[in-house]
Formats: C-alpha cells, structure tokens, sequence
C-alpha cells in the first residue's frame, strides 16, 4: 500500500509570485502540442495538405484560449455552479486546480472552428491533425491534478498494491490529514488510460491516411470509453442514475462524445473517398 507524496504545489517563486505545478502542467502540454506537431507535420499525407510551422503556432494560440476559457467554464456550469456562485472571484484561480476536460474540449472546438475560418482551411482537416496532439497534454493535466491531491478515488482494497492513503481537501503540507481508508489513486488512472493509452492508439493510427474526420472521430471515441471506464475507480462530483444503474458526472458528459464518434466514423468511412485539397 501506498501513500500520496504530498508535495508542495507550489513549484518555486519569481519576487513575491508563485508558481505552481498545476500552471507548469499546463506550459508542458503546450509544449508537447508543438513538439508533436512538428513531428506531424512530416508525415507525407499531412506535408501533402501544405500545413505549417506557422500554422501549428498560430493555432496553439487559439488552442491556449479555448482550454483554459472553455476548462475553466466547463468547470463552473457543470461541476460547482453553487460554489462559484458564491465565490465568482475564485473563477479566476485557475492556477489552483478546477479544469473541466469537457468545458476544455468544447473550448478546443469552437477555437478550432475559429482558426478553421481565419485560415481557410476545412475544419475537419483541422481537427484530424490536432487529434493525436491532444491526449499527452491530458495526461499533463492529470499530473496536475495528483500534485494538487485532488480527485480522490473511490475505497480501494487494502491489499491492491497500488491503494493509496490520501489526503483529505486543504489538507496542510505540514500535518496532513488522511481519509479514513486507503482508495484508487484515480487522476494516475486517468492519466495513464484516458492520456497516455489513447495516445499511443491514435498516434500510431494517424500516422497513415485516413478518411477525413475518421483520425478526430477515433480521439473522440477513445477518450469517451477510456474515461468512462475510468470514472467508476474516482469520487463523482455528482451522481445520478440511469435505467436504474448509478452514473457518475463524467460518464453523464462522456456517453454524448462516444455516441456522436461512432456515428462520425461511419459517416467518415461511407463518404465518397476523395483526396484533400493541398494548400500551398
């Protein structure tokens, strides 16, 4: 049995100013969207489409903007409303912890869509190529999140090997305070499996032509699953119940994006094939 490290999440000071692991999670993912997106931009099917360096930082921009606006919101309307409703001025603190993926991804399209129409490009095209960028910084995220000892698991036997004794919220650096039983260390679960798993599978299946939207519709399907699976192993922000079967807010936001990626695949692979339009 295991027990969480605690660290300080705060990573260092500049003058009076801190600057926490969470934020540094966040510099990584950027940092990863760039690096693997040069490294995308050298398959002969995406060099064929004409992208660019200049394209992959201008869209990061946008990107940047539609995570942390759209995490943030996503964190306010479908997780805590009543808190920030109470507390608005702590919408701000997103340097504290309190991103929604689904808030963030929402953010990512409708940025996307926006790029998509200030470049001229195919808005599919778009999302086929940041597809594979997206689940590293994911799994940065979730980092965070451990750091930060924030979405504790559910009760974990104490024989699993991997249960870990974990700290309750606010709990002080200098004399925590530890739940009464061990549980799932659940933001490692999510970064392994919604992060770094369907990283792997995307990665390699987009490094082949594909029929448009089929690379982004597989991201989508992929998270969704992953992250469904993974919600029975974490504390829900709430829950409800379905047909009689309990279902945790993540599998509520999560069933949407694997019914419309299935219909998304088939509609990829029946359409007429033809090939993208380069762009010079």
């Amino acid at each position: 049995m295991l027990k969480h490290p605690m660290p300080d999440p705060v990573a260092f000071h500049i003058g009076s100013w801190p600057i926490h692991w969470y934020g540094l999670m966040y510099v990584l993912a950027f940092f990863l969207f760039i690096a693997l997106g040069r490294q995308r931009l050298k398959l002969p099917h995406i060099a064929a489409q004409g992208w660019k360096k200049e394209d992959l930082d201008d869209m990061l921009f946008y990107g940047m903007l539609g995570v942390i606006i759209g995490g943030r919101m996503g964190e306010v309307l479908f997780y805590q409303p009543l808190h920030f409703l109470h507390n608005p001025l702590e919408i701000f603190k997103v340097w504290t912890g309190g991103m929604s993926y689904h808030g963030g991804f929402i953010g990512v399209l409708l940025a996307m869509w926006l790029w998509s129409r200030k470049a001229g490009r195919n808005l599919l095209d778009v999302y086929d190529f940041i597809a594979p960028l997206v689940p590293l910084g994911y799994a940065c995220g979730r980092l965070g999140n451990f750091i930060n000892h924030e979405l504790p698991g559910r009760p974990a036997d104490p024989s699993l090997p991997w249960a870990m004794w974990w700290p309750t919220p606010d709990s002080p650096l200098d004399n925590p305070v530890w739940l009464a039983q061990p549980v799932h260390p659940s933001p490692l679960y999510q970064m392994a499996i919604d992060g770094l798993l369907v990283f792997v599978i995307v990665w390699w299946f987009a490094r082949k032509p594909r029929p448009r939207l089929a690379v982004g519709a597989l991201y989508v399907l992929l998270y969704g699953c992953a992250r469904f699976f993974t919600e029975w192993f974490r504390v829900p922000d709430w829950q409800t119940t379905i047909l009689g079967l309990p279902i945790t807010s993540g599998q509520v936001l999560s069933l949407p994006m694997i019914v419309a990626a299935i219909a998304m695949l088939v509609w990829a692979y029946r359409r007429p094939a033809g090939p993208a339009p380069a762009r010079g």
